[in-house]
């Protein structure tokens, strides 16, 4: 049975969230909310506080992110322990449940279109199988990758990231997984500090905190991060590691210019900050130089198939600064030796037969009209999106509010990724959701799921009839 607690808030000052959140601290400091204890659901507390559903929401989401509260899929939300559960408390995916989600138009992550992939991955491992001999016994070594770190070169060549070769290659089990070797390679001291985007991929958190970091989120103006908050936040913080994600900011879809990416160089050099530059949204046409050929000897430009071939290879890679590549090859070393040689044959023969090109091709081809779809159903609204960038960035109409209109467009069959999803725990969420492209339905069936939410937006729930 849920408790029934129901904080005073009334002489608060600021958001009604960090109020309810410190009033959460103090309830469970001084054990009113002693362990064990179950909340009451967010709409319940919502309505005795008078509050939005989101506040509520929010404020549960910074205690559980401070280890206050756990929350059990099915169960409900409970006092944490207070000796601290060990390993992660939040998932970095949510994993797509085909008896729940079938039917459904699910924009939360991009699903990539098979465009002939399932054909030509079981040629492949045909193909691979053949060849194995008694040297899949022993471990793998990484002196065997260099041709692979060959291809990944070739892989690259339409992207403008300054001289690069085979040795400036670390190869991963995917982009999470390079996000943290780098980070095991560029962080010191007991409490380093990391600077992100203030709205930002989930992964840079969890990979950060993983390394037992302290993370700063960064403000955000229509081109990426503010020069002027950057070096405010170096000065103050004495960071070590900025991430990024310049060519299609992840979630609002803004690119950063030319002259952007040079201010920010020049304050990276100044602070001497190593740069993770995210690009695993990789877009092959992408007419603008990477943050990587600018400042050839900071930046560690990570990227991935994730996005363009298959998300379950789980194949990555990372192009070092310059003479660094040893060194990332030696921290994957650390982690896992060298790619598994199933993985491994399977990319080499990916790359060397032209399988990997093509379908990068066709998939961007399709990713590129079923965008243009989005934008049809709902360009008149208040949107941002990129030419070959497999999600767009939706701006709520006034009278909506995230928690709401996710909650009914879910109703309507329409899964959603809200703005707090990208947030800091402490930080700003816009009222705006995140709409991914999805490849694996039916044109038709994302078209409704389109429609529906081209009815909902103009007709918040005041004027709606529910």
């Amino acid at each position: 049975m849920h408790t029934i607690w129901v904080p005073d808030l009334a002489g608060d000052e600021g958001p009604k969230y960090l109020s309810l959140a410190r009033a959460l601290r103090d309830a469970i400091r001084t054990a009113t909310l002693p362990q064990g204890t179950q909340l009451p659901t967010v709409r319940d507390l919502a309505y005795r506080l008078s509050v939005t559903p989101g506040t509520v929401s929010r404020a549960y989401q910074i205690a559980t992110q401070e280890g206050l509260l756990e929350a059990t899929v099915g169960r409900g939300t409970f006092v944490a322990a207070r000796k601290p559960r060990l390993g992660p408390t939040q998932p970095l995916f949510t994993d797509r449940d085909p008896g729940v989600d079938e039917g459904r138009v699910d924009l939360r992550s991009p699903q990539l279109p098979d465009v002939g992939q399932v054909a030509i991955f079981g040629d492949i491992l045909r193909k691979v199988s053949l060849s194995v001999g008694t040297e899949w016994l022993d471990y793998t070594h990484q002196s065997g990758e260099a041709p692979l770190r060959e291809a990944v070169v070739g892989w690259l060549a339409n992207r403008v990231l300054g001289p690069i070769g085979e040795d400036d290659v670390m190869l991963t089990h995917g982009g999470q997984s390079g996000i943290g070797l780098i980070l095991d390679c560029c962080l010191r001291g007991d409490r380093p500090v990391v600077l992100i985007e203030d709205l930002a991929y989930p992964g840079f958190r969890y990979a950060a905190r993983a390394a037992r970091a302290e993370v700063i989120g960064i403000e955000l103006d229509d081109e990426g991060i503010r020069p002027d908050a950057l070096e405010a936040a170096c000065k103050r913080y004495g960071a070590q590691v900025l991430c990024l994600t310049p060519s299609a900011q992840n979630p609002t879809t803004a690119r950063m210019s030319p002259e952007r990416m040079s201010q920010i160089v020049s304050i990276a050099r100044r602070y001497d900050l190593q740069i993770i530059e995210d690009e695993c949204y990789f877009y092959s046409g992408a007419p603008d130089p990477a943050l990587r050929a600018l400042a050839p000897e900071r930046v560690w430009y990570a990227g991935s198939l994730s996005k363009s071939v298959s998300a379950a290879l789980r194949f990555g890679y990372v192009i070092c600064p310059s003479g660094m590549g040893p060194t990332g090859r030696l921290a994957a070393q650390h982690a896992f030796f060298a790619l598994s040689k199933p993985l491994a044959e399977f990319a080499l023969e990916l790359f060397n037969s032209g399988a990997a090109h093509t379908i990068r091709a066709k998939v961007e081809a399709e990713f590129s009209e079923r965008l243009q779809m989005v934008v049809n159903r709902l360009g008149a609204f208040d949107l941002s999106w990129q030419k070959g960038i497999p999600f767009a960035w939706l701006r709520l109409p006034q009278g909506w509010r995230c928690y709401t209109f996710t909650r009914m467009a879910e109703e309507q069959g329409v899964l959603l990724r809200a703005a707090d999803q990208y947030a800091m725990s402490n930080g700003r969420a816009p009222n705006a959701v995140r709409l991914a492209i999805a490849g694996g339905i039916p044109r038709q069936q994302l078209d409704a799921g389109l429609a529906a939410l081209g009815y909902m937006l103009p007709r918040p729930p005041n004027d709606m009839a529910v």
